[in-house]
């Protein structure tokens, strides 16, 4: 299989989908003559033009506004935020107008809204550029949210994204976009709300998702030198929440470290760890463990910044605690 980055699988989703259907059209920050912040959509304004390619201005809630009423119209906007940050700034039109109205309007029309935003910390962005909110928006019924941690994923779960009738949060991490690895030939479609075994092993489950995956696997390969064999489930998305293979492995396993680069208090790692001990209390042989960010706004010192963020040596001494 071809090896490519995470974001060129990200740019030939976008490719493919736009020339397959041409109801799908691109529109954010500096996504069309500079090709994107991150250069996801490079080359896509001089070959879809500036009807299918829309720079707009710098308003998060113009750019979501104009997404939710071309779906609602019949197209099939793809809404860039130049960080996950930014979308606080359009909260209103993501959680009340993209998450509700389908339901609110009993269905009389579709909301195929996908909203791609960047995520995370790691490059040294500041406090207020860097954050990790995704359960944020995962709390809100009617939104999916979606967050790949392999291009393979990136590729499939947009492409799927694009193809939905709901309203899509698609969080890319910031880090990410130069992981490498093999996307299959052909179409690439995976499934939103399901969860997948990223790495097999007998002694302990992590569960995951995103940048952390990366982490994990890391880590993994570490334990195993000492004869650990870590079974890792990513997530991939969190709205809708699928835990089946996390719980199938626990129960074989009998331990579980949830590990996340938000922050610890009301997080993705909580209602993970929640849904674990509801239903599969009784194979655990250890309690639960949660690795996750330091509860601080992120410092923009390098090194502070890596000592705030989950690293792989946290993950090893995680799994060792548990064992």
């Amino acid at each position: 299989m071809p090896v490519l980055t995470m974001r060129e699988a990200i740019s030939q989703a976008l490719w493919e989908e736009m020339e397959r259907d041409d109801r799908v059209f691109i529109l954010g920050e500096e996504v069309g003559v500079w090709g994107g912040t991150y250069a996801v959509t490079k080359g896509f304004y001089d070959h879809f033009g500036p009807e299918r390619v829309r720079d707009t201005p710098i308003a998060e809630a113009v750019i979501v506004g104009a997404a939710n009423g071309a779906a609602m119209a019949g197209l099939r906007p793809v809404a860039e935020l130049m960080t996950i940050n930014f979308a606080f700034l359009a909260m209103d039109q993501i959680v009340n107008h993209s998450a509700k109205l389908r339901d609110m309007f009993g269905g009389q029309f579709n909301m195929p809204v996908v909203i791609r935003a960047v995520g995370g910390g790691g490059r040294q962005l500041g406090a207020t550029h860097s954050q990790t909110p995704d359960v944020v928006f995962a709390h809100f019924p009617g939104l999916k949210v979606v967050a790949p941690g392999t291009p393979q994923d990136a590729k499939g779960l947009l492409k799927t994204a694009i193809r939905s009738q709901d309203p899509v949060m698609f969080i890319e991490h910031a880090t990410l976009y130069q992981t490498r690895g093999e996307v299959a030939d052909g179409e690439v479609l995976e499934p939103i709300g399901v969860s997948k075994v990223q790495r097999a092993g007998d002694d302990v489950t992590i569960v995951t998702y995103s940048k952390m995956l990366q982490v994990s696997m890391a880590a993994a390969e570490q334990l195993a030198q000492e004869g650990i064999e870590a079974e890792i489930v990513d997530l991939r998305s969190l709205r809708p929440l699928d835990l089946a293979p996390a719980l199938e492995s626990i129960r074989r396993t009998n331990r579980a470290i949830v590990v996340e680069e938000g922050w610890r208090s009301f997080g993705v790692g909580a209602e993970v760890s929640a849904r674990i001990y509801e239903q599969a209390f009784d194979y655990l042989d250890s309690p639960v463990r949660r690795v996750a960010q330091e509860e601080v706004p992120l410092p923009y010192n390098r090194t502070l910044e890596q000592m705030a963020l989950p690293q792989i040596e946290d993950v090893i001494r995680a799994v060792k605690d548990v064992l």
